[in-house]
Parts: structure tokens; C-alpha cells; sequence
């Protein structure tokens, strides 16, 4: 499975959130503007972090938020989110988060694939320190372009 697409309207550099909660629904938002979900995947996220626990957080300063696949997600897709001001999932060994990267994957596609190609992208630790960093869509584009898992 290669990545889904990441098109420039799913990617928010340097977002302020005053929260976990808030971060989680700007990456909703940014699937909501490439088409790819509709507004309640956002909550669905969010859901699912409270129900399970910040399990999310998959390394020091990296989010991946992800549902299930269901009527809200329209397409498969991905999100790039970076924060201005790190936020605390409640991860006692990844916190704080500086990257959301949401995902959301079609009914009837292949989601753990999907999350495996993600997770790919950041099997280089440095993939994260450079999305922070990041100052335009097109280096984001690049970054996640030049890892395994495109």
C-alpha cells in the first residue's frame, strides 16, 4: 500500500491548538478541505483518542490520528498538520506533539495498510524534527515524498 494522497489543502503549517483535542480537529479540517472526509471524522477522532488513550501519539513529538473507516470518510486520504506550540496527548513517553499527521481510509480499503505506509514515512526519526520545521506546503510534500512507504 503506498501512501494516500496528500494533496496541498490537507497540509497546516504552524497551527495554534490549545489542546489535543483542538489539534486532532484541525487535521479533521484539513481533511474536510482535500475532499477526503466530512466534518464528523474530525469527532470521530477525537472519539476514538478518548476511548483508547493518546495510543495515537506513535513517537516522541508524532500524532497519527486516524477512525474507522465509515460514512464520514468520502476518499482515502491523508493530513499534515504542524503546531506552533506543541500540545500533550498524555503520552507518558512521546508528549508533546509538534505533528498530526490524520488519516482516513475509505470503506473498503486497506486501512492497516495504510497505517503501516505512514508509519514507514517515520522509521527515519528525523522525518518528524523536519515537518516541524517546515515552512511550506511544498517542502511538506517533500518530506513525506522522499520516504519509504511513497
Amino acid at each position: 500500500m503506498h501512501l494516500p494522497p496528500l494533496p496541498p489543502s490537507a497540509i497546516v503549517l504552524a497551527a495554534y491548538a490549545a489542546d489535543w483535542r483542538e489539534a486532532v480537529a484541525v487535521a479533521g479540517d484539513a481533511l474536510v478541505a482535500s475532499g477526503a472526509a466530512l466534518p464528523a471524522y474530525a469527532g470521530e477522532m477525537i472519539r476514538m483518542i478518548e476511548e483508547h488513550g493518546p495510543y495515537v501519539v506513535v513517537a516522541p513529538g508524532l500524532a497519527l490520528a486516524h477512525a474507522r473507516p465509515g460514512p464520514d470518510v468520502l476518499a482515502d486520504g491523508l493530513a499534515v498538520v504542524t503546531l506552533a506550540e506543541a500540545v500533550d496527548f498524555g503520552h507518558p513517553h512521546n508528549d508533546p506533539v509538534r505533528v498530526i499527521v490524520a488519516l482516513a481510509i475509505a470503506p473498503g480499503g486497506d486501512h492497516l495498510g495504510a497505517v503501516a505506509a505512514v508509519a514507514n514515512v517515520f522509521n527515519d526519526t528525523n522525518a518528524v524534527e523536519e515537518l516541524s520545521a517546515a515552512t511550506s506546503v511544498a517542502e511538506v510534500t517533500s518530506i513525506i515524498g522522499a520516504r519509504p512507504g511513497h
